[in-house]
């Protein structure tokens, strides 16, 4: 076989994961001329023609079927360079043509048209040492309990700041703005809401016709890649929100591209997802593997992203989601798990790891399925991490609960701990709490205007130093009241209002506070780094934890979620006292507090203000590895 036969062959096996140099436009550049080839997929096609700038709109250039499973092929010569030159697939089938964009387009216009765009990189790299600490922070090959901190600012890149005019801005000074403020602020990494091509800007990007191509919204994919270069250089990582369930049903896109189903299920217990509008991709189908799991190594290979938040896992993996009963059919097994999807989460998973043991795979997942972030070799579907979303949304009902009350609802914050360590987990303060009436993350908490901000203060408090990883979405940090609108931008005009300011600078010291303490990230998956001191202290609104550190240094926190002040006993270890090192109140000072021996039991009394938190350092004598 040459290298081409060898390329369909795998394609249409579900294992050419470099697909992409395979099908779509590539190009030679000989000596005195360019020669392109165009391919796509559309086994129930009679017909396929290019039609571009360069072979006309009409009728173009015609294709011819390469391999019996469905591969059209053509060759154009051209003595000069197609950049940026139009083009799209005329597909008729049963005698109706459309014309279709692409599938692996490297740039799009978008819109409403969705003409492909050929496009030739000329990019140079300059991130190799972000790329090494990368490689020695968070290689899971090595060890799989991500024993380094990760704090993700969660970015819509279209509504995070717009110029003067209210457009959004581009590619280049969102680099540089997102750079200088991730840095400062103290996050690990920036998420970004999908950013490759949707036409409708209100799915948030959750709607992707081009799957390789990042939006032209901000730029060219050079200047994407600038962004994502940019960020390295300030030590700031790159995680891009993918979406492999479901696609729109915009004509130009993947929807019934050959005339009829083809990346998308063809049985309507599984074809369409009634509350999205979408279409759910065919995971069994071998063509469509070797799509998606080159499209997520297309990103980590040729943009240097450094993982992928899948959405809507929960959507791949039960049939019987978003369906009601008598709307799906059992595997067979008997179940709801759609097994054909878990299959090819541990097949994309395995195909990262191997190549990328560095990069993070993170699920969205709301199920019940267990063992998400569990090894596959040792069952598990081989994921970083996991959305801890039960967390996040029992504490949002804690939070928002007048403190007269909140005892009877004292189980959101201690019974989290039940299930923490099953899985790999990451806090989330995610876009999606935080919209659609859902009230912004300072106006979920209870009270008056000052008593939001003493609670926001205390709840960011537990949210940083309770186990997992952590992730916040834009604009959380200027406690702004109003939701977020993808059609404005974050309000940051609040940074004009004293408070606002100061619950910024607030998160900011947070922030670093968490990234300079190893005992609040360097144990996250197992219990012997966190210690109940006060679980049940229902009717006083208040916790108490210890978190332990690998070499066996720890901190205590404390928090009071009462309306009132509380005065609080905790045990301690065999130490002269505990030290103030950090506290949720505007204005505080380290201070030291005796530490109470009696009857060989050492505790101390503290006393904390109402809706206030604070973190002691404890003098432990000498260190003890615990791992």
């Amino acid at each position: 076989m040459n290298s081409n036969e060898l390329s369909s062959y795998y394609f249409h096996q579900g294992t050419n994961f470099f697909a992409y140099e395979y099908l779509g436009c590539n190009v030679i550049k000989e000596e005195n001329e360019y020669i392109y080839s165009f391919r796509t997929w559309a086994p129930n096609a009679d017909e396929v023609d290019l039609i571009s700038d360069f072979t006309g709109w009409d009728s173009g250039a015609p294709l011819k079927r390469v391999t019996v499973k469905g591969v059209w092929e053509c060759l154009f010569r051209s003595p000069i360079s197609l950049h940026n030159s139009k083009y799209k697939f005329k597909i008729t089938s049963r005698g109706k043509s459309v014309n279709k964009a692409d599938p692996y387009a490297r740039l799009s216009v978008g819109g409403s048209d969705g003409a492909s765009v050929i496009y030739h990189s000329d990019f140079t790299w300059s991130d190799r040492n972000y790329l090494k600490y990368r490689n020695v922070a968070y290689n899971q090959s090595v060890s799989d309990s991500l024993s380094a901190p990760i704090n993700i600012y969660e970015v819509h890149l279209e509504s995070f700041m717009r110029d003067n005019d209210g457009r959004p801005l581009s590619y280049i000074a969102l680099a540089d703005i997102l750079s200088e403020y991730c840095k400062a602020m103290g996050y690990t990494h920036v998420e970004l809401l999908p950013i490759m091509e949707h036409p409708f800007s209100g799915s948030w990007g959750y709607q992707i016709c081009a799957y390789y191509a990042p939006t032209s919204r901000f730029g060219t994919p050079d200047e994407f890649r600038y962004f994502v270069n940019k960020l390295h250089m300030s030590g700031v990582g790159v995680i891009l929100d993918w979406v492999p369930a479901h696609f729109p049903k915009d004509e130009w896109g993947l929807y019934e591209f050959d005339g009829c189903p083809l990346y998308e299920y063809q049985g309507r217990d599984r074809i369409e997802s009634r509350t999205w509008g979408t279409r759910f991709f065919d995971l069994g189908r071998e063509e469509v593997q070797s799509f998606l799991i080159s499209n997520a190594l297309y990103y980590l290979r040729e943009f240097h992203v450094d993982g992928l938040r899948y959405d809507a896992v929960a959507s791949m993996i039960y049939l019987d989601y978003d369906r009601e009963p008598g709307e799906w059919i059992r595997n067979t097994n008997g179940g709801n798990i759609n097994l054909e999807a878990t299959a090819f989460l541990k097949k994309l998973n395995s195909e990262i790891s191997a190549e990328f043991p560095d990069v993070l795979m993170i699920a969205e997942e709301s199920g019940d399925i267990g063992n998400v972030t569990l090894p596959i070799d040792k069952g598990g579907l081989g994921f970083s991490l996991k959305w801890n979303m039960g967390f996040a949304n029992d504490f949002y009902d804690y939070v928002m609960t007048n403190p007269l009350y909140r005892k009877y609802k004292h189980k959101a914050l201690n019974f989290p701990i039940m299930y923490t360590f099953k899985e790999r987990y990451c806090l989330p303060i995610s876009h999606d709490e935080v919209v659609h009436g859902k009230l912004s993350y300072i106006d979920k908490m209870y009270g008056e205007y000052e008593d939001k901000f003493l609670t926001m203060r205390a709840s960011l408090l537990m949210f940083m130093t309770y186990p997992g990883k952590k992730l916040t979405f834009m604009g959380t940090e200027l406690a702004q009241f109003r939701e977020w609108d993808y059609k404005s931008s974050v309000e940051w005009f609040m940074l004009d209002y004293p408070n606002h300011l100061a619950m910024r600078e607030y998160v900011r010291s947070l922030n670093h506070f968490y990234l300079e303490r190893n005992e609040l990230w360097e144990i996250d998956f197992d219990s012997c780094g966190f210690e109940w001191l006060l679980a049940d202290e229902c009717e006083k609104n208040a916790i108490a934890y210890r978190r332990i550190s690998k070499d066996g240094e720890s901190l205590i926190v404390a928090i009071n979620f009462s309306g009132i002040p509380q005065t609080l006993s905790l045990k301690t270890q065999d130490a002269k006292h505990l030290e103030l090192v950090f506290s949720s109140l505007p204005v505080f000072k380290n201070q030291k507090y005796d530490v109470i021996c009696e009857n060989g039991k050492y505790y101390c009394e503290l006393e904390l203000e109402k809706l206030s938190g604070a973190v002691f350092k404890e003098n432990n004598g000498e260190r003890k590895l615990l791992l």
